[in-house]
């Protein structure tokens, strides 16, 4: 039971990924608190993970559309009244965005793409964040995905807050190291979920067709199996994962049940980070 006693806040866990990890922790022994903006998806989340006595005592609805900042302060304030506490937040909860280029998306929508993504994570870290001082071991999990590391054309808005919120989770370890909170985001692979569907629905005239191509290949294959990202979940949020902090890992590439026995290499390295490439990183003697 890498996670007994555990206590989780889960966002954008009513289904797909988030409730992979939700389904998780619980078998790992966690008390789960899950939110989301659909409430009946999530009392239905709820109602599929509490199939014991059990389990069910150790899980917790909430409502939340987390770009609010008043709805994610009630979150919190539920939360700990319902579990005492907090030792583990996962920023879950993304969209894709507007699909199509930049100068014809809808403005609005690209903002509030934004909203949901970055400042989604933003305010459950900040609110979550004098909880966890309050004992050794808080543990920030923030997922990313491949918007933060390549570019990608017609899903700018999703590109761009993956990105941001990648830099986001190595400067919040930085600030909040001194407490013994670590803070990593995850990239899960490439899942068969309602946003690969999304894509394949909006077409190539929307996404590109080489993106499209890709998404139609993944829905063939399956993708990358759910549990593969909830289970490096699970070791970001246990013990396991003690002294790694400011670091971008893939479930799929990455041999992240190894790392602890690399922590040398990674405290104070940029191992697993996202930085500038210059000339000479490619072998160029130029620049």
């Amino acid at each position: 039971m890498k996670l007994a006693n555990k206590r989780a806040i889960i966002t954008g866990s009513s289904m797909g990924f988030g409730f992979e990890v939700a389904l998780a922790f619980l078998d790992e022994g966690a008390s789960v608190a899950l939110c989301a903006r659909n409430e009946e998806r999530l009392n239905q989340a709820v109602e599929k993970l509490a199939t014991d006595p059990d389990r069910k005592s150790r899980v917790l609805a909430v409502p939340t559309d987390i770009s609010s900042q008043s709805d994610v302060r009630r979150l919190m304030e539920t939360v700990i009244r319902a579990f005492g506490g907090l030792d583990i937040l996962l920023c879950n909860a993304g969209v894709y965005g507007p699909k199509g280029a930049i100068d014809q998306v809808d403005l609005t929508e690209w903002v509030r793409a934004i909203e949901i993504n970055l400042l989604g994570t933003v305010f459950p870290c900040r609110e979550a964040i004098p909880y966890l001082k309050r004992q050794p071991g808080g543990k920030i999990i923030i997922m990313s995905g491949g918007g933060a590391t390549n570019p990608m054309p017609f899903l700018s808005a999703y590109a761009a807050s993956k990105a941001a919120v990648v830099r986001f989770a190595e400067t919040l370890a930085g600030e909040t190291s001194e407490f013994g909170i670590s803070v990593n985001t995850v990239a899960p692979g490439a899942l068969n979920t309602r946003l690969l569907d999304e894509v394949i629905e909006a077409g190539p005239d929307k996404v590109g067709q080489s993106f499209y191509d890709k998404m139609v290949g993944i829905k063939k294959q399956g993708g990358t199996p759910l549990e593969v990202g909830a289970a490096l979940c699970v070791f970001l949020g246990s013990d396991e994962s003690n002294g790694i902090t400011g670091k971008l890992i893939s479930a799929v590439w990455d041999p992240w049940k190894d790392l602890p026995g690399h922590l040398p290499d990674l405290i104070d390295t940029d191992i697993y980070t996202l930085r500038r490439i210059v000339p000479g990183d490619r072998g160029k003697e130029w620049g």
